[in-house]
């Protein structure tokens, strides 16, 4: 009897979503399924906005699929006339000696990436509502910016339906790791669905499924995001008066006010373990007085702005900060793909295409996203 479909991808993040669209483009068979639906508020890839930016120090890997996805984002967006871009640029706030900001300026050079070096009185001059410290500067990234998370994870999933993928709602039982091959998958409702091939990119989730293999190398952390509202009338808090930042030395970044949401401040540290079926996301007084602290560093007059929104999301990370890809080590025919440790979502578009090679032509993937590579002591590299 032939098998239901080419490929099953589990899960409808950014990463699964992707991937399917990229799957059915190739001309695969593909189901692809989600327990709560795309982008749900209780997925990595859940919320209203994510950055979308180059710097990422010495790691160039990462640097090249951020331009290439950057490109496939607005591309796509074209496509479809869905304006989920938003063009406010992206400042790198940090001292001229701090290593990071070092090796991001000879990565964007090296890799050809719009930006230009900033001191503290140009940025000043650009943005005069931005207080820095005296011995602070910056990178700008002019043409990155941000995007609008949920919807754009639902316009891709619309797009892979639209050009013939199958898309369900339902919750995937856990497969038997003891096995060497899968021959198919079981479904919360009682339904079983056979592949060729399947496809994990599940998130949060991964080591509920596969928790031999996976164990503690993909954990969830909890984080708060919380929008303040600007004074009425005044512009200087929304685009394109105001950039996206990220403040190198208190690990905080924030938004401008986008679609008359607030400005939007978070912590990018790790929070505490989260789990993402159960864990209440109600946000907590502690963070929020940490997140008002950060945003009147840098932003004074909305020192005493009210909160008018707060999201818990989570980050579901690897203990390097590296993604994982990688096949099962006994299920030969199923694919790992997740690890996006808070940075990932505006990859999506490039390891859609990378996971489309790795399936459909039988490649290796890249060592340094291997099970193997990434550890299990928290070590995190990559932000």
């Amino acid at each position: 009897m032939g098998r239901s479909y080419d490929v099953v991808v589990i899960g409808a993040g950014v990463f699964g979503a992707w991937t399917a669209l990229r799957l059915e483009e190739r001309g695969a068979r593909v189901l692809l399924v989600d327990a709560y639906g795309p982008a749900s508020s209780r997925s990595s890839s859940g919320g209203e906005t994510r950055i979308i930016r180059a710097g990422y120090g010495a790691d160039e890997i990462y640097t090249r699929w951020a331009m290439e996805s950057l490109a496939a984002w607005q591309e796509f967006f074209r496509q479809t006339n869905q304006p989920l871009f938003f063009p406010a640029g992206v400042l790198w706030i940090a001292r001229a000696d701090h290593p990071r900001a070092k090796t991001t300026l000879e990565t964007l050079k090296r890799a050809g990436v719009a930006h230009e070096w900033l001191t503290r009185s140009q940025i000043q001059q650009r943005w005069p509502q931005m207080r820095l410290e005296s011995d602070e500067d910056g990178i700008f990234e002019p043409q990155s910016g941000g995007i609008a998370a949920r919807r754009a994870v639902q316009a891709v999933v619309a797009e892979f339906e639209r050009r013939g993928g199958t898309y369900r709602q339902a919750r995937v039982e856990p497969p038997n790791e003891d096995a060497i091959w899968l021959d198919e998958i079981a479904l919360g409702d009682g339904a079983r669905v056979s592949a060729e091939q399947y496809v994990f990119a599940c998130g949060a989730w991964m080591g509920k499924l596969f928790p031999r293999a996976i164990g503690a190398r993909i954990f969830a952390t909890r984080q708060e995001a919380f929008f303040f509202g600007a004074p009425a009338g005044d512009a200087r808090f929304s685009m394109p008066l105001l950039p996206i930042w990220y403040r190198l030395d208190d690990e905080f970044y924030g938004f401008p006010d986008i679609e008359g949401r607030g400005v939007k401040i978070a912590s990018d540290r790790h929070g505490p373990a989260h789990d993402p079926d159960g864990a209440e996301r109600m946000a907590t007084l502690e963070a929020l007085g940490a997140a008002r602290a950060a945003l009147a560093r840098i932003l004074p007059d909305l020192a005493h702005a009210p909160m008018v929104e707060s999201r818990v999301c989570q980050y579901e990370n690897t203990p390097s900060g590296d993604f994982l890809i990688d096949r099962h080590p006994s299920l030969r025919n199923v694919w790992m793909v997740g690890g996006g440790s808070g940075h990932g979502f505006k990859h999506g578009p490039a390891m859609g295409r990378y996971v489309t090679r790795l399936v459909m032509e039988s490649a290796e993937p890249e060592p340094r996203f291997g099970l193997a590579a990434l550890g299990e002591m928290s070590q995190r590299k990559i932000r």
